[in-house]
């Protein structure tokens, strides 16, 4: 039996009652043939859509195996191939196919297999035997790069270890090339297998910033998706160990352990769903017994002296993410209870410490929120009444432990409780303040000289105003001591708070006319007031927010909102106050990529997760091209695994989020060299989100970079350039080249320059009855000198390979000795010697060329660039003389010049 090849649709014999999916096959057959993949594709799409038989599934599954195959999309390839696999476990053809997408995505085991499986079948077919020998071959190289890379991981570490080469550009690329090793499952069981932790262990222990983040960085490749490697590394840098570098005042290094830790927690979670089984399938230790100590160490870490106020944020967050359910269906709440029981009073105890003054717990202007969050995740978590009560009685008996018997430092740390109550689980918040004296403190602390103190009394009476309808106290005398605050108070801190309370009271009772607690346009005046604070640039920003906040509400009226709209200065203030400054964006940049964003982004595009929805990918691409913005930062990204990441992202998704991740590339590709940006094939697969770009709807600047990206690309090899034409871009190159604006009119040009090296493109130049020579040539005159060269570049590829374009040149243009005589004395040397080759080809092209030229000034200038430096220009110049001498124009001089 003869196999088809992978791009041969298979016919079918005829079968009865399927006129239709037959019809439809060959119609995709046809197509097939004619090279039209993406309409072969459709016809068989269509035809499974009908009531194919399952014989009819199989060939029309193969047959799109087969498209995609030529498509170069081998992921659906290889779904396809299954797809008739399943149908028929003998199908050989599928079989092959299957094994020809996995080779290309370097699966080779799993090709391996599918291809003894077709030898098995069909044992003299030569096809399939030298296949099989190829990708054996393939698997052998492999294995010795494998054994190679146990040397460089011992070298790699010996060069990180060694005290002596601190600091050098050697041991920052020995780190990076450690984490990029790790990323790859392989890689990381190598370093896993070559005591790797225990020399990860040494590299945390120097303290040194760039040292722990690799040895951290690459910890993350280790323990990603790998249950028993993760507990095996728990066990050997202790969990307490590990936990504790979250604590320390190195944000990036803080971060970097916090996405360490989630890594781990994701796989120990993935280990209690699996029942103990990691992804190699051992047997290992209860990760859920591993879960808890994690979670008790990461509690203990909240209320430890000494810990930064960032590690106690980061703490909070992955209790957030780690602690509740996914799904309520999910009827397991256990470790929540838990949780509950542990740790409840550290998370209060973070909620309730004070900023400013510091007091024993370092904080942070966002710790008290987190602790909300996770106090709120943590009451949604609970199932029924008996869990409500018990987590209401050990939040009371807190407030009271501090509230009765600890003075005025106590009466603030548990108002503050009851303030970060209130900002998360409402409905305990509310049943604090209940609690007896409480209200009675705030009211008190509210008339205090010390600010301090007003601030917490003020903004628990906020917090509160904000669940009004449940605060029966509130509701009945807040607006009144509000008024007072706000009308007494010498301290605008003071005043902006009261005035956001009252506009929380105002907005309460929303269309409920019997909540209602001002008089007929009082919320207009509250609003006026909070304009008039948003506008002031003199009080700082951070009261300036609560001005928002206090308009955030006012503006459910009708009339409020009609005001602030008309209000020009107070829009203006609000969008300013809303963006940051450059300054700012560059810095949080610097520390995303520092904590290993681009790693973690590069991990979710590459793991297909069912929340990587269309939405999600498009929010990815958006941080990318924030991140590549800088090109100093470009490299990091690279080296990140940022290139590779946004191949797919460009080519699945929103069209904002594709036209953005395009974008990213372009900007990759045009600063960096693109064969080390994508290696192998994939730099092939830059190309049609590269040509995307140029589209009409794209801006001017995507124009741009698109083209300077496919200038890039076209100048490396006939293949490239192949692909570009492929992708039909020619046409839209050449309208650009007419383009008004200077910079994307000089990249269109320096693009076709690149492309005329392909045959195709040289075709284009010499058909009749077009002008794009014309275009070229009168571009070489222009006074734009970079458009100059572009151009003159161009005119001497295609000289040089169609000597009969060197004749037209005069056709086109009555100034072209002009042109020519212009590049000949151009200061720039490059502009020189581009214009002397032109030259040179049309003197070889013809003798009646070549007389015109040397009948003008042409041959004095020829002569005189003779006679310089030996140069390329020189040597250009000089053999055109010579060839004017062959051809019997001119005489030597009896210099013999």
């Amino acid at each position: 039996m003869t196999v088809s090849g992978p791009g041969t649709p298979e016919p079918r014999p005829a079968t009865s009652g399927a006129s239709s999916v037959e019809q439809l096959r060959k119609e995709g057959n046809e197509l097939f043939k004619c090279g039209d993949y993406e309409g072969a594709l459709g016809a068989y799409t269509q035809a499974l859509g009908l009531d194919a038989t399952p014989q009819d599934q199989a060939i029309l599954h193969r047959n799109r195996a087969a498209c995609h195959l030529k498509l170069e999309d081998y992921d659906k390839a290889e779904t396809e191939a299954s797809k008739a696999i399943e149908k028929d476990g003998g199908d050989v053809k599928a079989l092959y196919r299957r094994s020809q997408a996995l080779e290309k995505l370097g699966r080779l085991d799993q090709a391996v297999l599918d291809l003894q499986r077709c030898v098995s079948l069909e044992p003299k077919n030569k096809v399939f035997q030298e296949a099989l020998r190829n990708i054996g071959g393939q698997i052998q190289e492999k294995v010795r790069y494998m054994s190679s890379t146990d040397a460089k991981v011992e070298q790699m570490f010996q060069i990180l270890l060694d005290p002596e080469e601190k600091g050098t550009e050697k041991k920052q690329k020995a780190s990076q090339n450690l984490v990029v090793l790790a990323r790859e499952d392989a890689g990381a069981e190598k370093i896993f297998r070559s005591n790797g932790v225990q020399l990860l262990q040494r590299l945390l222990d120097t303290g040194e910033t760039d040292l722990m983040l690799a040895a951290l960085r690459t910890l993350v490749g280790i323990c990603s998706e790998h249950q028993s490697r993760t507990v095996a590394t728990l066990s050997i840098l202790g969990t307490r160990r590990v936990v504790s570098i979250l604590g320390v005042e190195n944000q990036a290094v803080s971060l970097a352990a916090c996405h360490l830790l989630q890594v781990m927690f994701d796989a120990l979670k993935e280990g209690v769903k699996k029942g103990f089984q990691g992804k190699e399938g051992a047997i290992i230790v209860d990760p859920a017994r591993e879960l808890k100590v994690l979670i008790s160490n990461l509690l203990d870490l909240l209320t430890e002296v000494g810990v930064s106020g960032q590690g106690r944020d980061n703490a909070l967050t992955l209790l957030i993410k780690a602690v509740p359910r996914k799904s309520l269906k999910d009827p397991n709440n256990s470790l929540t209870l838990w949780v509950i029981d542990q740790g409840l009073k550290k998370i209060l105890e973070v909620g309730g410490s004070l900023q400013d003054p510091p007091g024993e717990l370092a904080v942070t202007a966002n710790s008290r929120m987190s602790a909300s969050i996770l106090l709120s995740k943590l009451f949604d978590d609970l199932k029924c009444d008996a869990e409500r009560e018990n987590f209401h009685r050990l939040c009371e008996n807190y407030i009271k432990s501090w509230f009765e018997g600890q003075g005025l430092a106590g009466k603030l740390r548990a108002i503050q409780t009851v303030s970060c109550l209130l900002q998360g689980p409402c409905d305990a918040g509310n049943r604090a303040l209940e609690l007896s004296g409480v209200m009675e403190s705030v009211i008190a602390l509210c008339a205090s000289e010390q600010e301090e103190e007003q601030l917490v009394a003020v903004e628990a009476l906020i917090h509160a105003a904000g669940k009004a309808k449940r605060a029966s106290f509130i509701t009945a005398n807040g607006v009144s001591l509000l008024k007072d605050l706000y009308k007494r108070s010498e301290k605008d801190s003071i005043r902006i708070r009261a005035l956001v309370g009252l506009c929380k009271l105002g907005s309460a009772g929303g269309t409920d006319f019997s909540m209602k607690q001002f008089a007929e346009g009082s919320t207009l005046k509250l609003a006026k007031q909070c304009r008039k604070w948003l506008c002031n640039d003199q009080i700082d920003a951070g009261t300036r927010r609560w001005a928002v906040e206090g308009l955030a509400y006012l503006t459910f009226d009708a009339d409020v909102k009609e005001e602030f709209v008309e209000d020009a200065a107070a829009l203006k203030a609000l969008f300013q106050l809303s963006r940051d400054k450059p300054s700012f964006v560059r810095a949080r940049v610097k520390k995303l990529l520092a904590a290993g964003v681009v790693s973690a982004m590069a991990c979710m595009v590459k793991t297909e997760s069912p929340v990587l929805t269309s939405s999600c990918r498009e929010l990815l691409s958006r941080v990318f091209l924030a991140l590549v913005e800088e090109v100093e930062d470009r490299g990091t990204v690279v080296a990140q695994g940022g290139g590779r990441a946004l191949i797919p992202l460009a080519l699945e998704g929103t069209d904002v989020g594709q036209t953005k991740a395009a974008q990213a590339l372009a900007k990759l590709t045009i600063t960096s060299n693109p064969e080390m940006t994508f290696p192998g094939e994939r730099i092939y697969e830059v190309v049609r989100p590269l040509v995307s770009l140029l589209h009409l709807n794209c801006s001017g600047l995507q124009n741009f970079e698109a083209l300077m990206a496919l200038t890039n690309l076209a100048g490396i090899s006939e293949r490239l350039r192949q692909k570009i034409l492929k992708e039909k871009a020619v046409p839209m190159i050449e309208g650009y080249m007419f383009e008004e604006h200077e910079m994307i009119r000089r990249a269109a040009t320096e693009c076709m320059c690149n492309l005329a090296m392909s045959k195709e493109v040289q075709d284009l130049f010499e058909a009749q009855g077009n002008d794009r020579l014309k275009l070229l040539v009168l571009y070489s005159g222009e006074d734009d000198e970079l458009l100059q060269r572009a151009a003159a570049g161009g005119l001497a590829m295609l000289t040089s390979m169609r000597p009969t374009l060197c004749s037209r040149i005069p056709q086109v243009t009555t100034h072209w000795l002009e042109i020519l005589q212009a590049l000949l004395l151009s200061s720039n040397q490059e502009l020189q010697h581009r214009g002397a080759v032109v030259v040179l080809n049309m003197v070889e092209a013809s003798r009646q060329i070549a007389s015109t030229l040397m009948e003008s000034e042409m041959m004095e200038i020829l002569s005189v660039l003779a006679k310089g430096d030996q140069s390329p220009v020189t040597r250009a110049a000089a053999a055109c003389l010579d060839k004017a001498v062959e051809y019997g124009l001119i005489q030597p001089n009896q210099d013999g010049e």
